[in-house]
């Protein structure tokens, strides 16, 4: 018996097609993935399902109930967590949770039952805001939300991007639990490892439904795309010199008597990709935030880029680069809009942003989409521009905090082939990411835990003092030592 019937679904946003002709089943009971990447229409065929949104041709059935004539009976029977949780950030753990019941009619007290295995784990917190929460607790709190009214199908799109890596395993696992009684689930994920964790899985790229099966045949039969060769550094040389670029002292960070950075030591040398890692709640988004001049330190100092963050923020802030995990462009920009923008936040001449801009169009062969809007471009062309962007005043060092989030793995390894460019030039990466794939390839790696530093290496001196195969075992044998309940 199927609980989802897609049959020949189509969608347009003007000359846009996100979904072309798509038909595809989901079995009751089933745990059903949808992959691809950025722009595949994931996202359009998940709010169709959920009556968001109407299509403009075909049909399809949820829980026995067509999507446009009997939309109410399925908004009673879904629960649907989009990206980025959903969640009211100024409302408390246990408003959110009541507000979410209230919009289907029911109550915390007679919907406790269906969200009890989930929520048990942060009920504790119930009075603490959503806004300042860790990502495994927001993850927690929102798939609360979306279970409150014991629906018999649940729709998760992405629900584990940006999250580390442990917080995401714990979440799979109350899958697997709420799999057993009996609820179909349908998720959106770029991680392999949750791929694997499917009955079945569809690959869906620009709109159309390419492949239906298991995960492994799915992942054989689109290698190229999912499990792309590894990165090997040319030449034996490494580009890394004796010069430090950030030296950091006794750092720390408290608000009140809570050390978000608690006396953290360590140097980076220049031309290194420094791979700065943690679970979320660890400390190392305040950490980058004192480095990159944007927050003060309470004690200790750091250097970087030759200036002093207590004393010296602004000019740290001229002499480096950074690039968010949305790549920090402005999409209702152009291409060269973009970059003459960043050119003159950073102070550089505008006879210099010319030629630099020439240049830089002509590397990346985007000379002839110089004019298009940022927003039309695909995926992996935003991801290379940002980066060209961040570093295109010829920083010291640039910070990338988790650029490559729910990017597929073909585009992620485009993407680390920049970061050797970049590096190789002499320029030094300070890199966040969740991909523990991508910290095989640092140079060397930091991993925080309750605010300190717990362990620093090469990924394969962590691997060898840890007696771990990989960095994703590494990390999660360091991570699961965390004793701070906040997280």
């Amino acid at each position: 018996m199927n609980s989802i019937e897609v049959s020949h679904i189509s969608k347009h946003y003007g000359s846009v097609q996100a979904l072309r002709d798509v038909t595809l089943s989901v079995r009751k009971g089933e745990v059903f993935g949808l992959i691809g990447p950025d722009g595949s229409g994931k996202t359009t065929l998940f709010r169709i399902l959920s009556t968001l949104l109407l299509p403009d041709e075909g049909t399809a059935v949820v829980d026995g109930y067509d999507i446009v004539s009997q939309m109410r009976a399925i908004r009673r029977r879904v629960g649907y967590m989009p990206g980025r949780f959903s969640l009211y950030q100024d409302l408390t753990v246990r408003e959110n949770l009541e507000f979410f019941a209230t919009l289907f009619g029911t109550t915390v007290e007679a919907g406790y039952e269906s969200i009890k295995a989930v929520y048990a784990q942060i009920e504790p917190f119930a009075d603490r805001k959503a806004g300042a929460l860790s990502g495994g607790m927001k993850q927690k709190l929102a798939l609360s939300c979306a279970l409150i009214h014991a629906p018999s199908i649940l729709f998760l799109d992405e629900p584990t991007t940006g999250v580390d890596p442990v917080s995401r395993k714990e979440f799979w696992d109350l899958l697997g639990t709420l799999r057993e009684c009996g609820i179909t689930i349908l998720a959106a994920t770029p991680y392999l490892d949750e791929v694997r964790r499917c009955d079945r899985v569809a690959f869906l790229h620009q709109g159309a439904l390419l492949d239906v099966g298991t995960p492994e045949a799915v992942l054989t039969r689109h290698a190229d795309i999912f499990n792309p060769p590894g990165i090997v550094r040319e030449g034996t040389e490494s580009p890394v010199s004796a010069e430090t670029v950030i030296e950091v002292t006794h750092l720390i960070k408290a608000f009140g008597s809570f050390r978000a950075v608690d006396d953290i030591s360590f140097t980076v040398r220049r031309g290194e990709i420094f791979g700065f890692l943690g679970a979320n709640g660890a400390g190392k988004t305040t950490a980058m935030r004192m480095l990159t001049g944007l927050s003060q330190p309470t004690s200790g100092t750091a250097i970087v880029a030759g200036y002093d963050i207590r004393t010296q923020y602004e000019q740290v802030k001229r002499h480096i680069g950074y690039m968010s995990q949305r790549f920090s462009l402005y999409e209702d920009l152009t291409v060269a809009e973009n970059i003459r923008l960043f050119g003159g936040i950073y102070g550089m001449s505008d006879d210099l942003i010319r030629r630099k801009t020439e240049a830089l169009l002509r590397r990346l062969q985007f000379t002839e989409h110089q004019d298009d809007l940022v927003a039309s471009l695909p995926l992996g062309w935003k991801q290379k521009l940002a980066f060209s962007v961040s570093i295109f005043h010829e920083p010291a060092v640039v910070f990338l905090d988790e650029p490559t989030g729910g990017v597929d793995p073909a585009t992620r390894r485009q993407f680390w082939e920049l970061i050797y460019e970049a590096a190789e030039g002499g320029i030094t990466v300070f890199v966040t990411t969740h991909y523990m794939d991508e910290a095989e390839y640092c140079d060397r790696i930091s991993i925080m835990v309750d605010g300190k530093i717990s362990a620093m290496g090469t990924p394969g001196e962590l691997k060898h003092r840890f007696a771990q195969p990989d960095m994703d075992h590494v990390f999660t044998y360091l991570a699961r030592q965390a004793v701070r309940s906040s997280d």
